[in-house]
């Protein structure tokens, strides 16, 4: 018979327990389907999808990618606000961005090419909250563009201006 000491006995059974309650890794491409209203759709050059073409994100899917604040002006409104919501880099992992534009859509019809190189430049959130309230269509919401315009001199020209899109509801990579 054969003599296990008590180090190896250990070791094994830790090693048996860890690959029991370890959680196995998500599987690769595979997002979970949205189950509240659907605030962004993401198409294009992504690699992880809801339904092998889409990835679709509800808002508690959004807010799960962390949440950030941002206190800055914007051109379209007075003040200084402080707006709430994901970082559009944190979407761009997500997804499993391959492109080096996104085409931003609003409600209404208007697009805007946002290089991918913003994202991670300046970090521009999809804000989904201003001064604490859930931005509502009428309020430029549910979704919109807020680049830190405060924190670099450059995000003043009007080339980012309009990439401050509002009533986002989706984004195609390219």
């Amino acid at each position: 018979m054969v003599s296990v000491d008590s180090r190896t006995f250990l070791f094994a059974f830790v090693l048996v327990l860890s690959v029991l309650f370890v959680a196995p890794p998500a599987v690769a491409g595979q997002l979970p389907a949205p189950t509240g209203k659907v605030l962004l759709t993401v198409t294009g050059a992504i690699t992880n999808t809801t339904d092998g073409k889409t990835a679709e994100f509800d808002r508690a899917q959004l807010q799960a990618l962390g949440v950030h604040t941002l206190r800055t002006s914007n051109p379209f409104i007075q003040g200084v606000h402080t707006f709430e919501g994901v970082r559009l880099s944190d979407v761009l992992n997500a997804v499993g961005a391959q492109g080096t534009t996104v085409v931003a859509r609003a409600l209404d019809g208007y697009t805007i090419d946002i290089p991918i190189e913003d994202a991670a430049k300046y970090q521009p959130l999809l804000a989904m909250k201003m001064d604490g309230k859930v931005m509502r269509v009428r309020s430029k919401g549910p979704i919109w563009v807020i680049y830190p315009v405060d924190h670099y001199q450059e995000l003043k020209a009007e080339n980012f201006s309009g990439r401050s899109i509002w009533q986002l509801n989706s984004l195609e990579v390219r």
